[in-house]
């Protein structure tokens, strides 16, 4: 059984997560698959646009705590479906277009810095909180926003760690729009409508030049992995995961 529907219709691939009973939390399996479905997307002309979703009103909260601190404690190598998916959407040709509803936690927003038409309802909650785990930012967060933003900003959202509002995205440039819950699909169909009926090939090569700078990009991506998977064995990680699964705070005082 899978956690995410695939479905392909007008020359639009939508992918949507169905975990909604875990808060369409990542599995590395639902990495997996979206990544399957996004790299065949590239070699299928009859699929103009990729539109990436949540269900029952929650985009994702991010990484399954469980999944991933098993992860860390066999093989924190083992993240590759995480990898598959976030290289896969780096690099589609396609445009991407997200629908944010609720929660986008963690490599829930982090994912949306790849997409190129972003819109959201006003209940939207973002939240990058690698610090409080002992980690550091991933795929390119610590690349991109700082230049989307300016740094005070991202130095607020990547070092203190904090939700903020469908507003403060819209301000900084990091989302399209905030639409009404009862409108966002109609939105949504319209850009896509849009995209659909532009030629193919002169969006992807639009696109392709719009992310002119995608070596840089993703020459950071492995930087900031690198480090990622090394903090994923120290000891504020440790901590951190093991307050998670005993539902406590944690103590960071003992850890420089």
């Amino acid at each position: 059984m899978t956690d995410v529907s695939i479905a392909h219709q007008d020359k639009t691939l939508t992918l949507t997560l169905t975990r909604a009973n875990k808060k369409n939390a990542f599995t590395q399996q639902m990495y997996i698959d979206l990544a399957n479905a996004i790299n065949f997307a590239q070699h299928d002309h009859q699929t103009r646009v990729i539109v990436i979703q949540g269900s029952e009103g929650c985009f994702t909260a991010g990484n399954d705590m469980h999944d991933f601190a098993s992860i860390k404690r066999h093989d924190s190598n083992s993240i590759n479906g995480t990898e598959q998916f976030m290289i896969a959407l780096m690099e589609s040709s396609l445009p991407v277009v997200a629908k944010v509803e609720g929660l986008a936690i963690g490599i829930g927003t982090t994912l949306l810095l790849h997409c190129d038409f972003v819109y959201a309802t006003p209940d939207a909650k973002f939240m990058m909180p690698f610090i409080n785990l002992g980690l550091v930012p991933e795929y390119a967060s610590s690349y991109i926003l700082p230049r989307l933003t300016g740094h005070v900003k991202a130095a607020e959202w990547l070092m203190l760690g904090e939700t903020f509002s469908a507003q403060d995205a819209r301000d900084a440039g990091m989302i399209n729009a905030v639409i009404a819950p009862e409108d966002i699909d109609q939105k949504i169909n319209q850009v896509v409508a849009k995209l659909v009926a532009l030629p193919r090939i002169s969006m992807m090569q639009t696109k392709q030049l719009l992310k002119s700078n995608h070596e840089e990009v993703k020459k950071h991506v492995f930087k900031e992995l690198e480090i990622f998977v090394s903090a994923m064995h120290s000891d504020a990680a440790q901590e951190a995961f093991s307050a998670f699964i005993e539902k406590r705070q944690p103590d960071f005082s003992a850890y420089v």
